[in-house]
This record gives C-alpha cells, sequence and structure tokens, in this order.
C-alpha cells in the first residue's frame, strides 16, 4: 500500500485509457454499500483521509467510522448510505484525476458522483446536497411507506402494461432499467405486490420485492423532491468539463441549467441505465470503469453488451492493478 500524498502522486492518472480507446467512469448508488468501505483508503492518508475527516465536519457525525465500523443497519439507512457511496466513490475519482475520460454517469446517486467528477460542483457541495437527499428520501419513505421489486423476464413493453393493470390496487411504476429484462418498479406496498403477483403470471423468472426503505423514483417521493430542488435552485452548478450521460434522459448533459432540473426531476423518474449505457456505446464508449463500491455497474454494462471492457476500481490495490494494466 502506498502511503500519503505519494500515494496520490502514484495512482493520479493510472485509469489513464490506451490511446484510440473511448472510456467512460460510471458512478454506483444505492445498494453498494458495506461495512469496511473505504478503511483502505483513509489508511492510506493524504487526500483520502483529508476528504474522510472534512466529510465528518461537513456533515457533523462519524460518517467514516460508520463506513469503516457500521453496525450495517446503521450504514443503510438512506441518510447515511448515499454520503457514504457518494463519498467513497469521489475520493477515488480525486485520486484517479480529472483527465482521460470521455463521458461519465451514475446510477440514481452516483449520478451526484459523476457532476463532481465532472466538475458540475464541487466535493463539499455535492455532499450537503447528498446528504440532505438521503435525509429527505427517508422522510418520504416515512410519511408515504412504499417497497420496490425486481422484476426480471419481461420486456419493458409488457412490464409497463403490468404496472398499469396493478395500479387499481395503489401506485406502482418502472423506477430502475438496469439491462434487458431486469426491471425494477417502485410504488405503494398493495401497488408494487399487485404487480408482482401478475407478473408472475405473466412469465416473469424473478418478481421479489427488495428490503428498501422506500418507494425510490416513485410519485411517492414527490415531498423529497420539492424540498431537493429547493436545495437545487440555490446551489452553485457550473457546465460540466466532460459529457455527463443523465438518468432521466439517458443522454449527454452539459448545460448546469439542464441539470439542475434533471436532479430534483430524477428523485420522481425513472433511471434510463440500459439506454444510458447504449446510448454511450453508440457514441463510441468501448471502455466502462466503474467508480465506487461494488460491482453491481460491471455486471450491469456486461449484461448490456458483453463486448465493450468493463472493470473497477474500489480500492487502494486496484488503483495499482489498473496502473499496471488491467483490462487493456
Amino acid at each position: 500500500m502506498v502511503d500519503g500524498e505519494a500515494g496520490e502522486a502514484a495512482v493520479n492518472g493510472a485509469a489513464t485509457p490506451e490511446p484510440g480507446v473511448k472510456t467512460a467512469f460510471l458512478f454506483p448508488g444505492q445498494g453498494s454499500q458495506y461495512v469496511g468501505m473505504g478503511a483502505d483508503l483513509y489508511a492510506a492518508g493524504g487526500v483520502a483521509a483529508e476528504m474522510f475527516e472534512r466529510a465528518d465536519e461537513i456533515i457533523g457525525a462519524p460518517l467514516s467510522r460508520i463506513c469503516f465500523e457500521g453496525p450495517a443497519d446503521e450504514l443503510t439507512q438512506t441518510r447515511n448510505t448515499q454520503p457514504a457511496i457518494f463519498l467513497h466513490s469521489v475520493i477515488l475519482s480525486r485520486l484517479i484525476g480529472p483527465g482521460g475520460v470521455a463521458a461519465v454517469a451514475g446510477h440514481s446517486l452516483g449520478e451526484y458522483s459523476a457532476l463532481v467528477h465532472a466538475g458540475a460542483f464541487g466535493f463539499e457541495e455535492g455532499l450537503k446536497l447528498v446528504r440532505l437527499r438521503g435525509e429527505l428520501m427517508q422522510a418520504a419513505g416515512e410519511a408515504n411507506p412504499g417497497t420496490m421489486a425486481a422484476v426480471v423476464g419481461l420486456e419493458r413493453d409488457l412490464l409497463e402494461a403490468v404496472c398499469r393493470e396493478a395500479s387499481f390496487a395503489g401506485v406502482v411504476q418502472c423506477a430502475n432499467f438496469n439491462s434487458p429484462g431486469q426491471i425494477v418498479i417502485s410504488g405503494s406496498l398493495a401497488g408494487v405486490r399487485k404487480a408482482v403477483e401478475i407478473a408472475r403470471g405473466k412469465g416473469a423468472r424473478l418478481a421479489r420485492e427488495l428490503t428498501v426503505s422506500g418507494a425510490f423514483h416513485s410519485p411517492l417521493m414527490e415531498s423529497a423532491r420539492a424540498g431537493l430542488e429547493s436545495a437545487l435552485e440555490g446551489a452553485a452548478i457550473n457546465n460540466v468539463s466532460v459529457p455527463v450521460y443523465a438518468n432521466v434522459t439517458a443522454r449527454p448533459e452539459e448545460i448546469a441549467r439542464k441539470i439542475r432540473t434533471l436532479l430534483g426531476a430524477q428523485l420522481t423518474s425513472a433511471v434510463l441505465w440500459d439506454s444510458t449505457v447504449k446510448n454511450m456505446i453508440d457514441d463510441g464508449i468501448r471502455r466502462f470503469i466503474e467508480v465506487g463500491p461494488g460491482k453491481v455497474l460491471q455486471g450491469l454494462v456486461r449484461k448490456i453488451d458483453a463486448t465493450v471492457d468493463v472493470l473497477g476500481i474500489e480500492t487502494m490495490a486496484d488503483l495499482g492493478k489498473v496502473a499496471g494494466g488491467v483490462g487493456k
């Protein structure tokens, strides 16, 4: 393990892609957290340790301890999960350095990490927004109880029809189009459970309710959206230096005004991840690097297109492997 500032210098630019290969960074969202995340980055000292300590100051709570030691039920509270994943991803992004990528994208929460890498706002501004986003979403989930469910094996049009059919029982809609045949639905308890029942009857290979604290990316997050949009209105957001493919449009966005609007809309809109990755590939991206905890996005990209190069940067050791040519 490399120490302190020397470590930052050693890995800075480590993931710079080989000439001629268009590369994108992908940033994970909620669900990728685990107890112990980022501990090796903190132990290396330097900028990583400084950012963990600064995050604790900004939040006014021991986020670093929750990341390193848990307990798991504290880390999985939405108000903690979101800043924890954001912090891990942004630290890695800082260690890698700003150059060498043609585009970035993030899954739900991960869009904020992508926007920091692209220069839309700084680490501290982003952390404050993410912490507020997590608090608002947790509060919305408590005020309007809902759930989500994973459905595998039904095409988009059929599952959207299933949701419409189930809507007599309660709010339900498609929330995450993750990869071909893998879609997450979201809404009220009754609405989602009825949709799961119908989906099974329509031949879904899997239709299973998830353990979540709210109906994310559904109308039940409307109160969170209103609070977040108020904060976004006062946030300093810049035009980006590299295209950010947005969840709501699946298209590259670069203008601050549009980014501000889309971040608010994202809370109640579906995450178009499948289309996002396909559009990035159509635009010439041939190498995807997941930056942050877990390997969820790597798996989704492989399901979307098995011909592209995919790898992940999660630890100090990963930074070294990439510097040594992994995936080239």
